[in-house]
């Protein structure tokens, strides 16, 4: 039965409440702990018991980060590099040119400059050179280097790590591996073939952040004391959070204490490109997501590959300020090139029709650097694993992003085992290929099948799914702080989300090009006040403008607006529909 009643409501979705048994373990939750029932159906949707809510609500490293023995050649990882450093060898990091492979490199660069070596950084070029290590380069690194470690990249680079002669290779990966390592001195990734897969919700920083924690561990038992590692959690932090890796687990801590040191403005690059950004709030996983990786990732997409990587090791607050500057000019140039792939790629989209297992499109020309944003459009739209490739003449790349559940990444590798790609691989909800224009249709057709296989197709439009109910008046800063003790929120652990009912529109107006502004009432004295952003770019703008005093049913987020040092409790609405009469 469909919550509040709502089967279709103003963006076309249902609304699906919690279930019976989650309304009755919050409702225990809540009486055991003493804690607010709205904060326990969160605390139940999760699965946690009682006994447990207080640990939950307070993640530490202390308790969940885990051995870096865990992972197979962690330790040969480490004792490589404490010997480089020895040695005093040449030393190289090969990063990928998103926000992980940034961070992932920018934390290597930190340590070791604080262990009093510099080491090389390298960045593909996106559209020259493509993902992950390549032959001309890692056979020119290696003629002046004596150890080359890859970041976010090279379980799959077997002739390129091959090409490195002369230099020893370590690889610092979360991608999925094939049935055979690369001849690398050593391959630490959770999502090895022959890993147990535990801590496969690691993003490469992550990875990278254990084998620090080995080093020091290694280095304290040769009597020496390493550098601070707990101050580098905010690096770990943006890119778990900008590469969508699942906020479960150690992750949880990771972000919660990273988002702390953060907030200390301590790293003059994240400094910088927080004041770009116009970020005046203290730092959440909202921001690193929507806020600051988009503009860390905008020089891999469409400009320079390594100004991310750059900007988060620099030490220097000027070149920071100059790095983020340019950033955020090519984050406003990587929008408009988005926009005008995005509607192109839909178009085409829904000609082929959004209730395939796989929706995908294809294009002349169409950059690259945004090809998996788009995707995540096309998924959000249809509900459905999506991928989008451009072409420039026979040669096309392409990203795919996928829906909770179903596992993209193994897909696109086994097409690529198959012969049906020229490369490909990823993780469960984002990967990246390239392929040859005589492949594209077989291709697509096979990945499709192999996604039917997982499910992939079998639902509608997005259920919209909420927590409970909460009336205006409940909606205090008190709570919404609460709430935040149950997060960070993302991937994997989505922000609690809930229903106010039978409201009516007190105030409307629209601000900015899309977005409505609205102060709702339940009409005995309770209020708050609502913004919905791209409500014009969909139903809701126009029926909440023009409410003609009517009542709604409305859905959404809470969250703490700042204005004039004056905080108040918001809701961020996503959804609406029209209250039925009694």
């Amino acid at each position: 039965m469909a919550f509040l009643g709502v089967d279709q409501s103003l963006t076309g979705r249902r609304w699906v409440g919690p279930s019976v048994e989650t309304d009755r373990a919050a409702e225990a939750l809540s009486q055991d702990t003493g804690l607010p029932k709205s904060l326990c159906q969160v605390l139940a949707r999760r699965g946690v018991s009682a006994q447990d809510a207080a640990s939950f609500l307070a993640p530490t490293l202390k308790d969940l980060l885990p051995d870096p023995h865990e992972l197979k050649d962690m330790q040969r990882a480490a004792e490589r590099v404490l010997s480089a450093l020895r040695k005093r060898e040449k030393i190289a990091v090969f990063a990928d040119y998103d926000v992980d492979g940034g961070s992932s490199a920018a934390l290597v660069l930190a340590w070791m400059r604080q262990m009093g070596r510099e080491a090389t950084l390298y960045v593909p070029d996106r559209i020259d050179e493509g993902y992950g290590p390549n032959v001309p380069a890692m056979a020119h690194l290696a003629q002046t280097h004596d150890l080359i470690i890859c970041v976010d990249c090279g379980t799959l680079s077997h002739e390129p790590i091959a090409a490195a002669k002369g230099a020893d290779v370590i690889v610092l990966d979360h991608h999925l591996g094939g049935e055979t390592l690369p001849p690398a001195v050593a391959v630490v990734n959770p999502n090895r073939q022959d890993e147990s897969g535990d801590l496969g919700h690691l993003c490469a920083a992550g990875v990278v952040f254990l084998l620090l924690v080995e080093l020091g561990r290694q280095l304290r038992t040769d009597g020496q004391n390493g550098p601070d590692l707990m101050a580098m959690l905010d690096l770990v932090a943006l890119a778990t959070v900008a590469d969508v890796a699942p906020l479960i687990g150690v992750n949880r801590a990771l972000v919660r204490q990273g988002l702390r040191v953060m907030s200390r403005r301590e790293r003059p690059g994240l400094v910088a490109l927080s004041d770009v950004a116009r970020l005046d709030a203290t730092p959440s996983s909202y921001h690193l997501g929507f806020m600051l990786g988009p503009r860390v990732n905008a020089g891999g997409r469409i400009g320079q590959a390594d100004l991310g990587a750059r900007l988060l090791s620099t030490t220097s607050a000027s070149e920071a300020q100059a790095i983020a500057e340019r950033l955020d000019q090519l984050n406003s140039e990587r929008r408009e090139i988005e926009n005008a792939v995005r509607a192109a790629a839909l178009s085409q989209a829904e000609e082929r029709g959004l209730d395939a297992p796989l929706v995908w499109a294809a294009g002349d020309g169409w950059h690259p650097g945004v090809v998996g944003i788009v995707a995540a459009r096309l998924k959000e739209a249809a509900n459905r694993p999506a991928v989008v490739i451009g072409f420039d003449g026979d040669d096309g790349k392409g990203s795919g992003r996928s829906v909770s559940g179903v596992d993209l990444g193994a897909a696109i590798h086994r097409l690529a085992t198959e012969g049906l790609l020229q490369k490909g691989g990823g993780h469960k909800m984002a990967a990246g290929l390239s392929l040859s224009r005589a492949q594209l249709v077989p291709a697509m057709t096979r990945l499709s099948e192999l996604l039917a296989r997982q499910g992939a197709g079998q639902g509608g439009p997005a259920d919209l799914r909420l927590d409970g109910l909460l009336m205006p008046g409940a909606a205090q800063i008190e709570l919404v702080e609460q709430l935040e003790e149950a997060g960070p929120y993302g991937a994997g652990a989505p922000a609690p989300r809930f229903a106010m009912p039978d409201l009516l529109i007190r105030h409307a107006r629209r601000v900015g090009e899309s977005h409505l502004k609205v102060t709702l009432s339940d009409g005995m004295g309770g209020g708050i006040d609502a913004i919905s952003f791209g409500a014009f770019d969909t139903a809701l703008g126009p029926a909440l403008s023009a409410h003609g005093g009517a009542r709604f049913h409305v859905a959404g987020r809470l969250d703490i607006n700042t204005w004039n040092g004056r905080k108040t409790v918001q809701l961020r609405l996503e959804d609406a529909a029209p209250a039925k009469a009694s």
